[in-house]
């Protein structure tokens, strides 16, 4: 049988290879510098490997090193969660949601995504917005408890992420009302007449929305590119040009007065993902968030 782990080896281990060096470890653990040599060693011995490696005048991780590494800072990341979440518990603080949100995502939809979520009056949400990938990064460390993206999960292993389809929503064309009505042509033909703004490349759907372009004939004149969503429909309001969202987000967006819907393209869809990290228990909030319909 297999001796347990020594978490206080690994501990000064992962100090060492943070601080890049045994006596900088030293000095921030308080210790003397073949102290911390001996338990590193001793770490060496239970794993079987070599964990450090000469590089000149100091020492760099081995590839066994590397894996170490990798997972000791998930062991003392989640370690550094245990206060607060204990806390939350003992308290009464609710359910704690963490919620990376893809910057290509729609703004607009993400309340629908998660409404099912917020059904418990016990939830606590956390939302943060980043780049798809390092909020991957993330989700495998388990610093978030979901993403949310129009991507899929891409097929890496290594990330161990499942990802799950959560829906999608043909999408529609807005414009300022002085704008639609300076049209002369139907829709879609009318997207000719007006400047068109668009997301950039970064989101899933604008390859879809060229290809629209191209099957319809259609040469817009495009008059600004956003990343974010939401800056793509506030310069839209404020009558920059005629702009693509959602269906989930219509309902929203023809409570502005100055907006008028031009039309839809059904064979435009946008999609929604969910994307979770392979654990043995899973958050239930999550589980909810999996199980609604959409």
């Amino acid at each position: 049988m297999t001796a347990p782990l020594n978490y206080r080896h690994l501990y000064y281990f992962w100090v060492v290879a943070k601080e890049g060096g045994m006596a900088r470890a030293a000095a921030r653990l308080d210790m003397a510098v073949q102290t911390v040599s001996a338990q590193v060693r001793l770490l060496e011995q239970a794993l079987g490997h070599v964990l450090f490696k000469p590089a000149g005048r100091g020492i760099a991780l081995t590839e066994a090193g590397l894996a170490a590494m990798a997972l000791a800072d998930q062991i003392f990341q989640i370690g550094e969660q245990l206060p607060g979440a204990v806390r939350d518990a003992a308290t009464g603080g609710g359910l704690r949601l963490a919620v990376g949100i893809s910057d290509g995502l729609p703004k607009l939809v993400v309340r629908n995504l998660l409404q099912p979520a917020l059904q418990d009056p016990r939830v606590r949400l956390l939302c943060h917005e980043d780049e798809f990938d390092r909020l991957l990064a993330d989700l495998a460390l388990h610093r978030l408890d979901v993403v949310l993206s129009d991507h899929a999960a891409p097929p890496n292993p290594n990330l161990r992420l499942y990802g799950h389809k959560l829906g999608e929503a043909p999408m529609g064309w807005y414009a300022p009302v002085e704008l639609a009505r300076k049209c002369r042509k139907p829709f879609p033909g009318s997207l000719n007449d007006l400047p068109v703004l668009l997301p950039t490349h970064h989101a899933a759907v604008r390859p879809r929305l060229d290809q629209w372009f191209e099957r319809e004939g259609l040469r817009p004149r495009i008059a600004g590119e956003f990343e974010d969503s939401a800056l793509l429909a506030s310069f839209g309001r404020s009558g920059m040009g005629a702009f693509p969202a959602s269906r989930w987000s219509r309902e929203e967006l023809l409570q502005d007065k100055r907006l008028r819907l031009l039309g839809e393209t059904p064979e435009v869809e946008e999609h929604f993902h969910l994307i979770s990290a392979e654990r043995r228990i899973q958050h239930p909030l999550v589980q909810q968030l999996l199980h609604a319909p959409h």
